[in-house]
This record gives structure tokens, C-alpha cells and sequence, in this order.
């Protein structure tokens, strides 16, 4: 007995530490850019606070150099989950048939085009130029697709530079006059910079009613793998209450580190980023008008074929998951 004691105490010591249990179906989630955009902070945050274990799932997150080649492993079945673009999920569907499907979604998208030049802040100055974005097709590259529109230009009018998550980087050293960027980007470039970034367009100007990532997998591993996926997302909502709350600005921001910035431009990210409500609050960020509305922008602007059947949204979007995740949050 005193033997069986010990055992179940190891046992209880090891799950407090952390340690994998033998009995926890493993997931394997795809996150984009190297080093990770602060979209996936969110799952970084629910691997390191315990948020994935708590629920009887061990989580692996994975670093790609884009969400579209984490898109891709998904549909090769190399990895279970990717976090990838919206328009470009729209357009894999419907112009290849993969067969994905969206199970989580951040809808709010942050993107901008900014230049490091305060002289060079109008549509008139792009024509022409060098812009930094993540890869030719990427999340980027799209989103400045989308923005170009209120230019009445297209990217073909300028030189895409595919950097992958060093946009920044590029504009600090002086590389680049002009990028697509994220919010959390303008803060570590104006500091080094020591002067404002000019924002020329936002996607929230362009395109009110967007939409910015989605968490997919294979429709077949959805059914098959439901229950292991079904305690990812709840780790997940629970990782977006524990970053909404105050308290632990701090915590969150040191987690943040893996986005390349610094301690206080993290804290000041993580601010804006709750205003944004990047990370969805009591619900799956799936909402139908948001992504029909990427659906349709896809077709106008030729990223779905036109000989292609354009993927709607109940075809692209299972929101039975979800449901069940928020029911096991609410139980614990």
C-alpha cells in the first residue's frame, strides 16, 4: 500500500511539474513567422501558463515561416492545426479543393502599410517602389492586395520583397522605405528609428468588414481527432481570458519575447492588441459577415480563379467544436 502511495504521489508531483502524461493525446498547432507574429502569443501563452494540460492535451506549437506553409502542412498531414490567413484559406479551398476546415478564428485584422520616410506617406508614393511583405502569396502580401485597392493600384505596380517576419528589421536598417506591417511592428521601429512612422493605409479603413486568421484543420482529422482539438480551443479561450486580464500585463509580456521585442514594447502591444480584441472574447471569431466578406473580395480581386467555385462559409467554418470547448471552460 505504502508502495501504491508513493506511486500516485509521483504521479500527482509530475502532472503539478508539468510532465506529460502518458494518457494525453498530442496536438501539433502551426503558427506563423519566424520569429512568431504577436497573433501567436495567444497559444504560446496557453502552452507556457499550463492552459493545454489543464485540459488533458499536450500542444506542441510550432514556428513556420508563414501561416500559408502551415496551412500546407496541415493539409499534408505533416502537423494537426495551423494559424493561417483567412484569405488565403478562402482561396486554397476553393481553388484547390483542400479540404480544410476553420474551427477558431481571430477576426480583427491589424495590418497597415507604413513608411519609414514622413515626406513619403501617400498613395502616390508607392508607385514603383520596394515593399517589404512576408512572401509573394503570404498574409502580407494579400493584405496589401486588399489595401492597394483604395490607391486603384495593384501589387504588380510595385516590388514585393518576400522577408518573412523581418519587415521591421528591413525598415530599421534602412533597406526598405515601405512595408506591410503589424501593429506591435510601428513601436520597435520607431524606437530604433527615433521618429514616427508614417501610416499611408490600414486594412480597417480599406476593409471594415474583414477578417484576419483562422485555425484550421483537416476536415477528416476534425472528425477523427475531435475530442483532442475540442481541449486545444479550450485552452486557448482560457489563455484569452488570463491575457485580457490586467493583473497580468506583465506575465504576458515576458511570454511575448518570442516575438523579438522588448519587455515594455510587449506590454504596450498586449494593450493595444486587447483594445483591438485580436483575441476573441465569449465567442468562436468566426463571424459569418466578416468571412463572407473576405470570400467576396477574394473573387474581385482574382485570388479565387474565376473558373473556381468560391468555398462558403458553412463549408469553410465548423463551429461545433468551439461550442463544446466553451462548455469544458465553463465546467472547470
Amino acid at each position: 500500500m505504502r508502495g501504491l502511495f508513493r506511486a500516485v504521489a509521483l504521479a500527482a508531483c509530475l502532472a503539478l511539474a508539468g510532465g506529460a502524461r502518458a494518457d494525453e493525446p498530442k496536438v501539433v498547432l502551426g503558427l506563423p513567422g519566424i520569429p512568431p507574429i504577436f497573433a501567436s502569443v495567444l497559444p504560446h501563452v496557453a502552452a507556457e501558463r499550463g492552459f493545454f494540460r489543464k485540459y488533458g492535451v499536450e500542444v506542441e506549437v510550432r514556428d513556420f515561416e508563414t501561416g500559408v506553409a502551415a496551412a500546407r502542412a496541415v493539409a499534408a498531414g505533416q502537423i494537426d492545426l495551423s494559424v493561417s490567413p483567412t484569405p488565403v484559406i478562402a482561396s486554397m479551398i476553393s481553388n484547390a479543393k483542400v479540404e480544410l476546415v476553420s474551427i477558431y478564428g481571430l477576426p480583427n485584422p491589424d495590418w497597415l502599410i507604413g513608411s519609414t520616410d514622413p515626406a513619403k506617406k501617400s498613395c502616390a508614393d508607392l508607385k514603383g517602389q520596394a515593399i517589404g511583405v512576408d512572401a509573394i502569396g503570404g498574409a502580407r502580401s494579400v493584405a496589401l492586395k486588399q489595401m492597394l485597392v483604395a490607391c486603384k493600384m495593384t501589387p504588380e505596380e510595385m516590388n514585393q520583397v518576400a522577408l518573412g517576419s523581418n519587415t521591421a528589421a528591413a525598415m530599421i536598417a534602412g533597406q526598405l522605405v515601405f512595408g506591410v506591417l503589424h501593429i506591435d511592428d510601428v513601436p520597435v521601429i520607431e524606437g530604433q528609428l527615433h521618429r514616427p512612422v508614417a501610416t499611408i493605409l490600414t486594412l480597417k479603413e480599406v476593409d471594415p468588414v474583414s477578417h484576419y486568421l483562422l485555425v484550421v484543420a483537416r476536415k477528416d482529422k476534425a472528425k477523427e481527432r475531435r475530442e483532442a482539438y475540442v481541449k486545444t480551443l479550450a485552452g486557448l479561450i482560457e489563455a484569452g481570458r488570463y491575457m485580457r486580464d490586467p493583473a497580468n500585463l506583465d506575465a504576458v509580456a515576458k511570454i511575448a519575447a518570442i516575438t523579438g521585442h522588448s519587455f515594455e514594447e510587449n506590454k504596450a502591444s498586449v494593450v493595444r492588441y486587447n483594445e483591438l480584441e485580436l483575441w476573441p472574447n465569449g465567442n468562436d471569431g468566426l463571424q459569418r459577415d466578416k468571412i463572407e466578406a473576405v470570400i467576396a473580395t477574394q473573387v474581385k480581386l482574382g485570388g479565387i480563379k474565376a473558373d473556381a467555385k468560391p468555398v462558403t462559409y458553412d463549408e469553410l467554418v465548423d463551429g461545433s467544436l468551439w461550442k463544446d470547448a466553451m462548455k469544458l471552460v465553463q465546467g472547470h
